[in-house]
């Protein structure tokens, strides 16, 4: 049995570090062009495949962890969420349908449940507990954002596109993570909220870079 979790360990390590390659490649590389969209679309399947065998693993023996097991849902919702947002590019989508509110209503019901265990640490002092309530937290703060853009996006110009980013330096920034702490072993809170704290100023950066791109163009027109 442990033999066989260790080659699907080594399986979703494979696949993780697929993601973790492309995914800072496609920011490298000139957004939009060929290359990008095959990097992405190579981060897209190694960090759904490795986030995938992640999920059982979390319940095999020895291996049980509930935060791990939470982390690969909230992964697998940024990877999706992201490749939806491209959909809201074109004029013939004029509503969020069902498969993208099933996956930001999947992952709103995540989050709370991880800011509840994340109090429930807290109150009784459990060692790290406090990482349930944050990334429960951004997870709740990101979904209630698509709600809200699924109501108004066709009324705010190229807000897929910052949606897009969002979600996929989001995936990315979960790779990071996940070599920190599982690659070079390091599991204190600094090195599970570090790159979530850069990562959520790269997203800033680039929304407000788009925004000023949008605003321009509404200058010339």
């Amino acid at each position: 049995m442990e033999q066989a979790i260790k080659i699907l360990i080594y399986i979703h390590a494979f696949f993780g570090g697929l993601g973790l390659i492309t995914g800072i490649g496609s920011i490298i590389v000139k957004k939009g062009q060929k290359l990008h969209r095959r990097m992405g679309r190579l981060f897209s399947i190694g960090m759904i495949t490795s986030s995938l065998l992640s999920l059982p693993i979390c319940f095999m023996p020895k291996h049980q962890n509930l935060f791990l097991f939470l982390i690969g849902i909230f992964t697998i919702y940024l990877v999706l969420a992201g490749n939806r947002a491209i959909s809201f590019k074109f004029k013939s989508k004029t509503q969020a349908d069902l498969t993208d509110k099933l996956i930001s209503g999947i992952m709103m019901f995540s989050s709370i449940i991880m800011i509840l265990i994340g109090i429930y640490c807290v109150v009784n002092a459990v060692a790290n507990g406090v990482l349930f309530a944050f990334f429960g937290g951004f997870g709740l703060y990101m979904t209630v954002k698509d709600f809200i853009f699924f109501k108004n996006f066709t009324t705010t110009k190229n807000s897929w596109l910052t949606k897009h980013i969002g979600k996929m330096v989001g995936a990315l920034i979960a790779s990071i993570t996940a070599f920190i702490v599982a690659g070079l072993g390091l599991g204190n809170l600094i090195a599970w909220m570090t790159p979530s704290i850069i990562g959520t100023l790269y997203i800033i950066y680039w929304n407000r870079k788009v925004d000023s791109k949008i605003k321009l163009q509404q200058v010339i027109e």
